[in-house]
């Protein structure tokens, strides 16, 4: 029964919350923090009796999973140096500078403990500043290197924790440290991508989609568990294996399958997000309630909580100018390297290639061209500047997970309650500061989104690319002569113009319909074909693929969804 109000007030509370946040224009988790400090102050409510670990390997392993299955492989990849630098080397600069603080405020906790501390509040949450960068229009790659950040850094973050805790019960040197976070990367990565591969093509033989997304339900999981069992790290498998679906989905997923899947964890993901920013409101209490309850000075650990906050903050600032810095050193350079890349492209173009150079590395030697040529464009038309990179340093906000990973400090740790304390005001202060000031920031600076012009420019070459695919494949079709050629004219029409019309009353109902369906069908695979290319490459921004492909799988559902009907 406690189990089910929880359940009920935490979904009633974040829809709430939620709705709220819209009107005001202010970051849903922010407000949900503090309606969750409301809610704990409450008689007879407490978090206790949910465990860190329902957080950290509950919600935490599908949040991510959702998080990564809607995360463009193309931007990510993209953007692989900037995001290994702040989910990696900044959290082990902050873990260790962090670190050497708590040691000289707490000389009595040990280094183990002073580590794993710093190891807790070292990862960022991204959910707050996305929030807001998507409602101001922040430029997508910056938007892109918040949420890779934001998919990595808690892996790097809770290896670092097993390790610190681990020395606080035997002794562990340096190397042992680093062979042992090498080991649970690349397991985590090969669990990952065996994951991913075996979901997608487990589920391409499902073809009913309330199955495959039920499916798609326990996949994180399946990664997560035997990852944490085999030592390794058991979110970055998660992360992986969203990664390697959101790759292939595309193309061996059914359209129903992709449609239903999306709106389904969009809702789950939305949820859960809220809950644990709420749970992070209502621990306060009991955070509060357990120090005091052990004699801890509680003043002194919110002031050694709002320090190591402060000095979290200007270590991600000292870590962004450099950062930033080589980003524009890197678009500089793809920018000069661009009069020789078309040297390659034309070259290819005018078939100067020796005569005996087989097709297929032919190919592939045009792929990987037109996919650095992409590259390089991009770079040019997203560059990323000192505005940007301003925002950047000012979006490491702290969340709910770093409270649910104190939790799990070993019981035995010395002042283990205060430590929990530390970790929850340093993560409180740096959410609410940062994440209340945030949009400020952004206006102050002035920081220019996508340009609409251009999208606009994008989906009109895209789609004019697509159209030209859907009636080559027409034509050939109608070439076969197996096709009465009004049904084909009204199949080309649909394609370019996308306006449906009443069919022919001279024809026969049924097997037009049944023919139309399967030009519309045929001509729908050779636009996919088309886009998965352009997917494939990066021709065009991410979010320009994506309303594409939603379009191509709205329609193709729609047909398939028409054909099965006339099938019973």
């Amino acid at each position: 029964m406690e189990l089910s109000v929880i359940a009920v007030g935490g979904v009633i509370s974040v829809v709430l919350v939620a709705l709220f946040s819209r009107r005001l224009g202010v970051a849903a988790p922010l407000l949900l923090v503090l309606a969750g400090a409301a809610i704990g102050a409450l008689p007879k409510v407490s978090a206790t009796t949910i465990e860190p670990e329902w957080i950290l390997g509950g919600i935490l392993p599908p949040l991510l999973y959702s998080a990564a299955i809607n995360m463009p492989t193309t931007d990510f990849r993209r953007n692989l140096k900037p995001i290994t630098g702040l989910a990696v080397l900044l959290v082990v600069v902050s873990t260790g500078i962090a670190g050497l603080l708590f040691h000289t405020l707490m000389p009595e906790i040990g280094w183990p403990a002073a580590f794993a501390l710093a190891a807790v509040l070292s990862p960022t949450d991204a959910v707050a500043a996305t929030a807001v960068g998507r409602r101001l229009g922040l430029p997508s790659r910056l938007l892109a290197i918040l949420e890779g950040e934001g998919l990595v850094n808690d892996a790097t973050a809770l290896v670092l924790l097993r390790s610190a805790v681990a020395a606080m019960g035997a002794g562990i040197t340096a190397g042992g440290v680093i062979g042992d976070f090498a080991l649970a990367v690349v397991g985590a990565v090969v669990i990952g991508v065996l994951v991913g591969l075996i979901n997608v093509r487990v589920r391409q033989r499902v073809a009913d989609p309330v199955l495959n997304t039920a499916i798609s339900f326990v996949i994180p999981f399946l990664a997560y568990i035997p990852a944490e069992d085999l030592g390794f790290s058991g979110i970055l498998a998660v992360v992986v294996t969203g990664l390697v679906t959101s790759d292939l989905a595309a193309r061996y997923l059914r359209a129903e399958d992709r449609i239903t899947e999306e709106t389904n964890w969009r809702t789950f993901a939305f949820l859960m997000e809220g809950f644990i920013f709420l749970l992070m409101g209502i621990s306060l209490e009991d955070v509060l309630f357990e120090a005091g309850n052990q004699g801890f000075d509680i003043e002194q650990a919110i002031l050694y909580g709002s320090i190591a906050a402060v000095l979290l903050i200007l270590v991600r600032v000292m870590f962004v100018v450099p950062l930033v810095a080589m980003i524009k050193r890197d678009d500089r350079r793809a920018a000069d390297s661009k009069p020789r890349v078309e040297g390659w492209k034309n070259r290819l173009e005018s078939d100067d290639l020796p005569e005996d150079l087989p097709r297929h590395h032919a190919e592939r030697l045009e792929a990987r061209i037109a996919k650095v040529s992409a590259d390089i464009d991009f770079r040019m038309r997203e560059s990323l500047g000192w505005r940007s990179g301003a925002v950047l340093a000012w979006s490491g906000m702290r969340g709910a997970v770093t409270v649910a990973a104190a939790q799990t400090l070993p019981l035995d740790t010395p002042y283990r309650a205060e430590l929990v304390l530390i970790a929850y005001v340093g993560a409180a202060v740096m959410l609410l500061l940062q994440g209340s000031t945030l949009p400020w920031v952004i206006r102050k600076l002035n920081v220019e989104g996508d340009s609409t012009e251009e999208l606009m420019r994008q989906r009109l070459v895209f789609v004019g690319e697509l159209a030209e695919a859907a009636e080559n494949e027409l034509s050939r079709l109608a070439a076969t002569g197996e096709y009465d050629p009004a049904i084909i004219e009204r199949a080309r029409h649909d394609s370019l113009a996308g306006r449906q019309e009443p069919l022919d009353p001279e024809l026969d109902p049924d097997e037009a319909r049944e023919e139309y369906i399967r030009l519309r069908l045929a001509a729908l695979e050779a636009e996919r074909e088309q886009m998965l290319h352009h997917r494939r490459v990066g021709t065009y921004s991410a979010e320009v693929i994506d309303h594409t492909q939603r379009i191509l799988d709205l329609e193709e559902a729609r047909l398939q969804q028409i054909s099965d009907q006339d099938d019973r």
